[in-house]
């Protein structure tokens, strides 16, 4: 081997790295603010509800990730998000109610859910920590907490420059 050829350790390292950006929905999210169905914003009134589900073009949130909610401090009946949601179904990939940060809460943690984690067994784990998506924090300790029952060790930031947070002791035997 040349004395100055460069090796690229990190490409050679054993560390598995950890994407979380990678399970942020693909599709689009829309808030679906039912504060401007509201009389004054403060009242619902049902006949208007109902006539505006009737009229509305619900084929418009097709595929799409719908956070619904009210931004208006008023008491809204639990029916009325029912009755929307009910409406968006046939379209909508999936609705949630609460906020943009709710939908993308939750969509990461059922995404959790269904990642393989005995692939995680024995192995050096990077959780990648910087992207152009925001992951939650809750996810990152989710990840967390679920690998430190399989890997090796568990570290977090770039393959380059990692944290180490957890490294299983070695059993004597």
């Amino acid at each position: 081997m040349d004395e100055h050829e460069i090796i690229n350790r990190v490409a050679k390292s054993p560390l598995v790295t950890l994407d979380l950006e990678a399970l942020f929905p693909a599709a689009a999210i829309v808030e679906f603010d039912i504060k401007d169905l509201l009389y004054q914003e403060l009242v619902l009134r049902e006949k208007e509800l109902r006539e505006f589900v009737k009229t509305h073009p619900w084929s418009n949130y097709q595929g799409k990730y719908v956070a619904l909610f009210c931004s208006a401090d008023a008491i809204v009946p639990t029916w009325a998000y029912m009755l929307i949601a009910i409406a968006l179904q046939p379209y909508a990939q999936r609705t949630v109610f609460g906020t943009r940060g709710m939908l993308i809460e939750a969509h990461f943690h059922e995404a959790l859910q269904r990642l393989d984690w005995e692939s995680y067994r024995d192995a050096k784990v990077v959780i990648k920590g910087c992207g152009d998506v925001h992951v939650p924090e809750s996810v990152f300790v989710e990840a967390a907490t679920r690998l430190r029952a399989v890997a090796a060790s568990i570290l977090y930031g770039e393959p380059c420059s990692t944290v180490p947070l957890f490294k299983r002791q070695k059993q004597n035997g």
